[in-house]
């Protein structure tokens, strides 16, 4: 039976060895950084969001519940990060304890998968608010329906997650905190993998994807549509395709084929391919756990008053600069002035001499 080391050498039982190393240089400065910078950024903004919502409560609608639930998710992720930080700048040793390194990583795939499941919500809301406004007022007057739906993506999503605590998560010293599991527990948790894709990824994103679609074709045809939802819209759906693009995407592609090259180095098989296929697999860590930190977006253009008072800022600051201009103006016209003038003077008093 082959072994896997932290740095990637597959080790047989017997004297002869297969070297597949790969250079983990890269990951221990690349992941500490991109934690440091999710973690600052995600706790103040989705600490100030979920405080200004708070603040305005009697406001709720049902959009700002959703929005809610999608900060809740980010701050429980966020706060795991300076751990993460701590292990890959101490050499990939973990002191944490083994529960921990269980529930940290847990909490990453919650975010995750909670962070999909209530930016689909939110484009079904879009959708069902733009195409069928009637239908939305008549059956969302109240926060219960929305509570109710929050309730079954977090049920969902636990569901999903959850059975990621049964696998191991660290190595036969107890020094590693692995992200997926040991190569003994890799032929169950492969196939798991595989279906949370399906569930957790591919069945919102297709979702988001239609229902975004069909509001994009309304407010292009419809002239009738106002311009700040319009606007609010279309800027949604551009954030929505960043995290996918960014974030989600290239990291459910990697995940599973680093387990799958996994797979294969445990057959016998080393390459380059497979190198590269592991610091890809580094690289979309790092930038998945960054939708934390570009989720707070989402609460910048659906909030209304948040939105209004960036663009009463920025008519002001525009006004400001135009003010500031024509005094600039004025004052060199006034400038100007004097000094013909004095010119006019001085000639007079040289021809009276």
């Amino acid at each position: 039976m082959w072994v896997e080391d932290e740095d990637l050498t597959l080790r047989a039982p017997n004297a002869s060895r297969l070297q597949c190393q790969v250079n983990k240089a890269f990951t221990s400065r690349f992941l500490p950084a991109v934690y440091l910078l999710a973690f600052l950024i995600g706790v103040v903004a989705n600490g100030l969001g979920l405080w200004k919502m708070g603040a305005n409560w009697r406001k709720w609608t049902s959009l700002n519940v959703l929005v809610l639930n999608l900060g809740l998710a980010d701050l429980l992720y966020a706060i795991t990060l300076p751990f993460f930080v701590s292990y890959y700048l101490n050499g990939s040793v973990w002191i944490f304890g083994i529960a921990f390194c269980r529930l940290a990583r847990c909490l990453f795939h919650l975010n995750l998968y909670a962070s999909i499941g209530f930016l689909a919500c939110i484009s079904v809301q879009r959708y069902l608010g733009i195409v069928h406004p009637m239908a939305m007022m008549g059956r969302f007057q109240t926060l219960r329906p929305v509570v109710f739906l929050s309730a079954l993506v977090w049920g969902w999503v636990l569901i999903q997650t959850l059975p990621d605590l049964w696998f191991s998560k660290t190595n036969r010293n107890f020094t590693h905190c692995h992200d997926s599991t040991g190569d003994e527990e890799l032929g169950a948790y492969r196939p798991y993998t595989l279906i949370i894709t399906l569930s957790g990824f591919v069945m919102p994103f297709l979702i988001i994807l239609a229902c975004y679609s069909r509001v994009l074709a309304v407010l292009r045809k419809n002239t009738n549509v106002d311009p700040n939802l319009k606007a609010r819209s279309i800027n949604l759906v551009l954030i929505v395709l960043v995290l996918f693009s960014v974030c989600f995407f290239p990291y459910h592609v990697f995940r599973n084929l680093n387990l799958m090259s996994r797979v294969w180095q445990l057959e016998g098989t080393c390459s380059q391919t497979l190198k590269n296929i592991y610091l890809s697999y580094q690289v979309t860590r790092g930038l998945a756990c960054l939708n934390s930190a570009i989720n707070p977006l989402v609460y910048l253009v659906t909030n209304e008053n948040v939105v209004s008072r960036v663009r009463t800022f920025r008519e002001r600051a525009w006004k400001s600069f135009i003010y500031l201009g024509s005094r600039s103006t004025q004052s060199l016209s006034d400038r100007n002035t004097l000094r013909d003038v004095g010119c006019e003077e001085l000639c007079r008093v040289s021809e009276d001499l």
